[in-house]
């Protein structure tokens, strides 16, 4: 569906958002984090704690989505990747090291991300989806000055997407068909797993999210969510 087209002609009554990336910027939030806790490393030093904190939750996530794990939240896994960076910067003060387990409730968000929710809480109910536990969710929303109409944790799941049953978890608040229940990410592999579901898709470009491929084929893309938050008000 190319950019501008009517919301209405796919009746979209309910508006997901994932977060993490989408939302706040978790990539940037989680430098910042890392040049705290080393500031004497240099930006490409800092930049590999970064990949290796990401490839760390990456991997125990989807270890848990195909039953390796059993299930842990957010919070169990990012203190892992914490104690994980620590050991290889050589981190070893406590605080430091809780800093950076809790860097991920300490997320900026996106400069259009605040205004472009309120405006689209205007016209549709929204909500957050999120792999954010329960807590972080909690203190995320309150330093990201998010304001939901209800915001969702994956942990309710016991689950991390694209596993069905997290996506279910909009749909059952949503209370409504599949299709009229529209999921915004900066994350194809997140959109295909809304679309999977039957939820309608748009795609939020942001830096150090996953562009969709040739092959996808969401009903929006756009390049802010402020462009997002126009089209589907325009009505």
């Amino acid at each position: 569906m190319p950019k501008g087209c009517n919301p209405e002609a796919y009746n979209i009554e309910v508006v997901v958002f994932d977060v993490l990336g989408t939302m706040v910027d978790e990539p940037g939030g989680l430098r910042a984090a890392m040049c705290n806790a080393v500031p004497a490393y240099d930006e490409v030093a800092v930049d590999q704690l970064v990949t290796l904190w990401r490839e760390h939750v990456e991997h125990e996530q989807q270890h848990i989505g195909g039953r390796g794990r059993a299930y842990a939240n957010s919070e169990v896994i990012d203190r892992e990747a914490a104690e994980r960076v620590a050991g290889q910067a050589g981190l070893t003060d406590p605080a430091a090291i809780e800093l950076l387990a809790t860097a991920s409730q300490r997320l900026k968000p996106w400069d259009d991300a605040p205004a472009g929710l309120a405006r689209l809480a205007q016209r549709f109910p929204v909500l957050g989806l999120t792999h954010a536990s329960r807590s972080t969710l909690l203190r995320l929303n309150a330093y990201a000055g998010l304001r939901w109409h209800q915001a969702l944790s994956a942990e309710d799941a016991k689950a991390y997407k694209p596993a069905p049953e997290v996506y279910q978890l909009a749909l059952d608040a949503a209370g409504c068909p599949p299709d009229r229940v529209l999921m915004v990410a900066a994350h194809a592999w997140d959109l295909r797993g809304a679309q999977a579901m039957g939820m309608r898709t748009a795609y939020v470009q942001r830096p150090g999210g996953d562009p969709p491929q040739q092959t996808d084929s969401f009903d929006w893309q756009s390049d802010s969510l402020d462009e997002l938050a126009a089209v589907l008000t325009a009505a």
